[in-house]
């Protein structure tokens, strides 16, 4: 059977054979397909196709006639859109999509990205519900519902510069999430088949389609990860990591609250935060740029006095996040909602000590009090309680560091969730 992946990215293994710089994100989809051309025996034939912002700059990935660039066996496509706005639509995807379809003719097609109008164009072009396949990631329409995530309401309303010359404070990047929770919508819509991993997208995804089958994948991490183990000896005492704090959802106010209380009683404690700068505010050209949600959380910086507790470390690539992780005495994920959380998994992975709001899919990957610690969403005193609680209890923080890594080790298994993706392909081939 032959089966086209529509991605997000333009895979890693690709960028790097055509001397592209490669994405950070979906190194996992990179290993499930390099066991796909290792075991080529089964008779698994791999296409790909993903976004390129400039055909000009890829035409050997714009052909059409029979004629694909090949590379490690994988059939190769490529289609022009506007990644970094998902919120909208170019009609143009449709027919692009019947070009790949002709060309490829692939027997199941395997859609990630469902915000993106990508997988809505390739689910209509192919037009086979029983051989389509979307894969579940986030939701964007449950998290539209909370995306502003107790952030007051003078911060969601207020304009900055940056806000205003790019349209885009956070009641705007609230209705861009509803506009992607929509598409989303639709493409759930046109499949017959869904992958997940949690209770809570089997049954936000079967509102939307009961009709649709849901088949429950566990997801293989990226390949770092599974080397190396989280030691309480070698880490910084009283070091928190919070892998991302962009925007409301993610919560990092709610965690800006509660080291103002963990500061009191630990006075050394810091707070490490991976991803976009967004409260840079030295240079002019920075405070030009810097966001009503930046300057809220500079503005609880500020408050609480934690301009040398804070540390914002910028982009990772996964080994610098690995190092981190490995360095920290507790991750925190703070987020008013997610669906199985990357971060979660892979601090799972490396035995990190793990404290969790208990939202979305979060229950069903960690076990609380056995693999990690969960609170109530937004509830910072429970937030800091769960903190202290491996801060002071070397033996609980060491025991909940091998059950998580020990849970994960299964849940994250690449073979296992391989073999699991192959009879997910030859059930929809049966039907």
């Amino acid at each position: 059977m032959k089966i086209l992946w529509v991605c997000n990215i333009m895979l890693p293994f690709v960028a790097e054979a055509l001397g592209c710089p490669a994405s950070n994100k979906e190194g996992w989809l990179t290993g499930i397909a390099k066991k796909i051309i290792e075991n080529a025996d089964a008779g698994v034939k791999l296409a790909v196709c993903f976004p390129v912002e400039d055909e000009k700059a890829y035409p050997m990935l714009m052909t059409s006639g029979g004629n694909p660039i090949m590379i490690q066996d994988v059939e190769c496509y490529g289609f022009v859109e506007n990644t970094r706005c998902p919120e909208t639509y170019d009609v143009v995807l449709e027919s692009r999509f019947e070009e790949i379809l002709a060309d490829c003719q692939p027997d199941l097609i395997h859609c990630f990205g469902t915000e993106f109008g990508h997988t809505y164009a390739a689910l209509k072009a192919f037009g086979k519900p029983e051989r389509s396949l979307v894969g579940i990631q986030g939701l964007c329409a449950a998290y539209a519902k909370v995306y502003m995530a107790d952030v007051p309401q003078i911060v969601q309303k207020r304009w900055t510069l940056r806000d205003f010359l790019r349209k885009d404070n956070l009641v705007q990047q609230q209705r861009k999430f509803v506009m992607r929770g929509e598409r989303e919508n639709q493409a759930l819509r046109l499949t017959g088949n869904i992958t997940g991993r949690t209770t809570f997208d089997r049954e936000e995804t079967y509102a939307v389609n009961p009709k649709a089958r849901y088949l429950f994948m566990n997801e293989t991490l990226r390949s770092n990860f599974y080397e190396g183990a989280w030691c309480l000896e070698d880490c910084e005492r009283y070091s928190i990591f919070i892998s991302q704090g962009n925007y409301p959802i993610k919560g990092l106010h709610y965690m800006l609250k509660a080291m103002a209380k963990l500061r009191e009683r630990y006075p050394d404690c810091k707070l490490y935060v991976a991803g976009d700068i967004v409260t840079a505010y030295t240079t002019w050209k920075e405070k030009l740029k810097i966001s009503s949600y930046g300057k809220y959380l500079l503005d609880l910086i500020h408050e609480f006095r934690l301009e040398e507790a804070v540390v914002f470390l910028g982009k990772l690539d996964a080994e610098a996040m690995k190092k981190q992780f490995l360095k920290s005495h507790v991750h925190v994920l703070a987020s008013a909602l997610e669906n199985s959380p990357n971060s979660l998994g892979e601090a799972m992975l490396l035995g990190v000590p793990c404290v969790a709001s208990e939202v979305g899919g979060v229950p069903d990957m960690m076990l609380d009090g056995v693999e990690g610690l969960t609170y109530p969403k937004g509830n910072c005193e429970q937030l800091v309680a769960c903190i202290s609680r491996v801060f002071d209890n070397d033996e609980f923080a060491r025991q909940i560091s091998e059950s998580a890594a020990r849970r994960a080790r299964v849940t994250h298994n690449g073979d296992a969730n391989y073999r699991r993706l192959i009879e997910i392909y030859e059930i929809m081939m049966e039907s």
